[in-house]
């Protein structure tokens, strides 16, 4: 919060109004999908816990239980999964007035842990409603009523229309002040590592925030296994904030104004890790935009990732602001 207990905006939003009547803090644009886990081998469980996933949906939830108020721009498929999706997201207090309904089918994803074995995690999302995403989706009011954008290469891997859309938004957000942010979010099983180059350095000039994964983002789409370089690779580009997560070094490089300083990633147990990231940048951009410094932002994230997987799912067991803020408070 600012000195005078106001909401610091981030970037120059300070100056504009809001033109959709509700101000939101950040809005993510991206793609749903049911979620079917077990805490057993997928091969042997005889029961399916279901909830809902989607790693921009999953950082918009983040911060939406942290306090800030989230909008959700994506398609949904008139399946019978509807109105358990519709109605989840309404009691998360997500706004999904840029929800639209389409006939079709929406994508799904399973998670098995297996004892003693590597994570299983198995999804389907050819052709879903998601796929369609296009700029017809993007409304340059809806933009301009949040202080954040964000989506990730994830949801610009779902088809040319959803890049596209993608594009159409960063564009809109950056020439009006609104703050931008991105995570590649590399999955080999998506796309090429060419195509999600190309699919970065088509926005890069519009980014103010950017997160990614050493081991699957900087190496792989960079070529870039240092920390340190990759940040100033990005400074080079022109993004100003980058925070590059090292599961190796088990936290993050904190990179901006000319310093990189690194924030511990700390926990006792982890059940699940799925969506552990999404949910770190969901509590990052909320701390970033309540105020915080970018270094107390990465701690917030740090702790919000941390809880996130003490429980199965992706979103499931993303924490809520009293058990978050309590332990950054101990922290």
């Amino acid at each position: 919060m600012s000195s005078d207990g106001s909401k610091a905006r981030v970037g120059n939003c300070d100056t504009r109004l809001d033109i959709m009547g509700e101000h939101l803090d950040i809005i993510t644009i991206g793609e749903s999908l049911i979620e079917l886990s077990s805490s057993t081998s997928l091969a042997y469980t005889q029961t399916l816990n279901k909830y809902y996933g989607g790693d921009t949906l999953c950082t918009a939830v983040a911060a939406q239980r942290l306090g800030s108020k989230a909008g959700y721009i994506t398609r949904v498929a008139d399946d019978p999964f509807k109105e358990f999706l519709l109605e989840s997201w309404q009691l998360e207090g997500l706004d999904i007035s840029q929800v639209k309904l389409i006939d079709g089918f929406n994508g799904i994803y399973f998670i098995g842990h297996p004892e003693d074995a590597q994570k299983e995690f198995v999804y389907y999302r050819k052709k879903t409603a998601a796929t369609k995403l296009s700029i017809d989706d993007i409304s340059q009011d809806y933009i301009l009523s949040a202080d954040i954008l964000y989506t990730t290469g994830s949801t610009q891997s779902l088809s040319l229309s959803a890049k596209e859309a993608v594009k159409k938004a960063y564009q809109i957000a950056s020439q009006n002040g609104i703050c931008t942010a991105y995570d590649i979010n590399y999955d080999h099983r998506l796309w090429s590592v060419e195509e999600a180059r190309e699919a970065f350095e088509e926005i890069s000039q519009y980014l103010d925030i950017m997160f990614l994964s050493l081991e699957h983002d900087s190496v792989r789409v960079f070529d870039i296994d240092s920390p340190d370089k990759c940040i100033k690779h990005l400074w080079d580009k022109g993004i100003n904030k980058v925070i590059v997560k090292s599961a190796k070094d088990k936290g993050y490089f904190v990179g901006a104004e000319g310093d990189i300083v690194f924030v511990e990633f700390k926990t006792s147990e982890v059940v699940d890790s799925t969506g552990s990231g999404d949910a770190f940048n969901g509590a990052f951009l909320h701390g970033l935009n309540s105020g915080m410094t970018i270094v107390e932002a990465a701690k917030l994230g740090a702790i919000d990732a941390a809880l996130q997987c003490h429980g199965m799912g992706a979103i499931k067991s993303t924490p809520y602001k009293e058990q978050v803020y309590a332990a950054y408070g101990n922290s």
